[in-house]
């Protein structure tokens, strides 16, 4: 193959002292004799003498503030969350109030064993740059204990020749506060309907609601559904699918003083209690010029994956949605920058080794796809996916695509879709553009290079990629070089 890739002199591993706070219960849900073994800490807490919690609370202060902007509110916080077990906790001083936030608090090192699987977008703001360059924003996937994925974020700049300099990160990680987001009863029934719900018990619940509700009215029509008759069984599993489905659906908000390179998306709602992995973002201009930016994200709860978004115009507060439809399965999935033919358009691989180009009117309901492309060549035969969202060029959509072969080697390769009819495809690489050098084969997970979206920039593709899920690369290659290669193979 005679396009060139470049690898630039970047590696950005992963720093076991990035730490965020999250609630930690002792004991979980434990239960000690009749009683809660969280109340039973608490009341240990409370027996401490006044002038004794005053000293405890200073040496937690001390000990830890380095590591945490702000650590008084993360503890009262988490104060907050454990107060129904405290009769009258209004009359707590606020120093035992933090004390029992303080044994409420974990640290969570949220990259302690990979970062990886990046994703690279044009930031909202290109303002105070030398002429030809342009801001970026970079997310990764960071692995923490219990190989629990979260989205973190850096930000950086690539000159007018192509040299990439990324910002180096902050020693402070952030969670941000978490709302629950307004439900939409049309998207809900129609997941519920998915998930095989009681149909008769999840009306007995929604007719309580209007078209948009928050989980506040959701719980209360939730308490007044009549549950004692011969289907009460039923209609408690429906409840509590209902109450999952509406928790997986939040708002997260971080302070404008938070620099971004310090927000973290660390998981929230029950579908990804146990991973938000491979965000693909793209800056998303619908047909009246708003523009977006979107990010379609794999949750795993530890039985299952499923693909949910994530919607922000700024990086500062995001919207986190379920999917719903056929194709909202699996994998994969990164949507066009743009509407194509008047529909919003995605890649996915729903059926778990094929690409496929599914279509939408509404970005969170998915059901209508056509087949593009199964395993080909030899470095992908186990399987096929994208590497982030297509790219608008004058030749066609560039689409970066991964491929699984041998030993679970995982490469990168390219193919070129009609820019109308993106099913058709024009051209793929016979060959990967990236592989695992030798040198980068070890890691956290061995034999892989992946990455979840690239930058055009002044006619250089920009890639970040993930090296063996150890650190983040990144490589450039010049597109005219590539869309040759691309017709020239044609889809042979």
């Amino acid at each position: 193959m005679s396009v060139k890739i470049s690898r630039q002199p970047i590696r950005l591993g992963p720093d076991p002292s990035r730490v965020v706070t999250r609630l930690y219960i002792p004991g979980g849900e434990a239960i000690v004799g009749d009683v809660p073994r969280v109340r039973l800490v608490i009341d240990r807490i409370l027996h401490i003498p006044e002038e004794r919690v005053a000293t405890l609370v200073e040496d937690v202060v001390a000990r830890f503030s380095a590591q945490h902007r702000q650590l008084d509110q993360a503890l009262l916080d988490h104060f907050d969350a454990v107060r129904r077990f405290v009769d009258d906790p209004d009359r707590l001083s606020p120093a035992r109030r933090l004390l029992i936030g303080a044994y409420m608090t974990g640290e969570y090192a949220i990259e302690a064993a990979a970062s990886c699987n990046p994703s690279l977008v044009a930031a909202p703001d290109q303002s105070s740059l030398d002429p030809g360059s342009r801001r970026f924003i970079l997310s990764m996937r960071a692995i923490g204990e219990g190989h629990i994925s979260s989205i973190e974020f850096r930000t950086g700049i690539v000159d007018r020749e192509g040299t990439v300099v990324v910002d180096p990160p902050s020693p402070w990680a952030t969670s941000g506060r978490r709302t629950a987001a307004t439900q939409s009863k049309l998207h809900m029934e129609i997941r519920l309907r998915e998930l095989g719900v009681d149909e008769t018990a999840m009306r007995r619940v929604f007719r309580q609601l209007g078209e948009a509700f928050s989980i506040e009215e959701l719980e209360l029509a939730l308490e007044r559904a009549p549950h004692a008759d011969p289907i009460a069984r039923s209609a408690r599993e429906t409840a509590r699918t209902i109450h999952w489905l509406a928790a997986s659906n939040y708002v997260v908000d971080f302070p404008p003083e938070i620099p971004l390179g310090e927000r973290v998306l660390v998981p929230a709602g029950p579908a990804e209690s146990l991973g938000m992995e491979d965000a693909r973002f793209v800056r998303f201009v619908d047909d009246d010029g708003a523009a977006a930016y979107y990010a379609t994200y794999t949750a795993y709860d530890g039985l299952d994956v499923l693909p949910q978004l994530i919607e922000t115009t700024d990086f500062s507060s995001f919207r986190v949605s379920t999917l719903d439809g056929a194709c909202a399965l699996d994998k994969g999935m990164a949507i066009f920058p743009r509407r194509v033919g008047g529909a919003i358009v995605a890649l996915s691989r729903y059926d778990g080794e094929s690409l496929y180009v599914i279509r939408t009117g509404s970005v969170r309901s998915w059901n209508f796809a056509e087949r593009l492309s199964g395993p080909r060549n030899s470095w992908e035969l186990n399987k096929i996916g994208n590497c982030g969202s297509p790219i608008e060029t004058e030749a066609g959509w560039l689409v970066l695509t991964h491929g699984v072969g041998p030993m679970r080697e995982y490469s990168i390769g390219a193919m070129l879709l009609d820019i109308d009819d993106p099913v058709k495809v024009i051209g793929r690489l016979p060959e990967p553009l990236l592989s695992p050098e030798e040198e980068d084969r070890f890691g956290y997970v061995p034999n892989v290079v992946y990455s979840c979206g690239a930058m055009l920039h002044r006619g250089e593709l920009v890639i970040p990629y993930g090296i063996s899920d150890r650190y983040v690369g990144i490589a450039t290659v010049d597109v005219e070089e590539l869309l040759d290669e691309l017709l020239a193979a044609g889809d042979g």
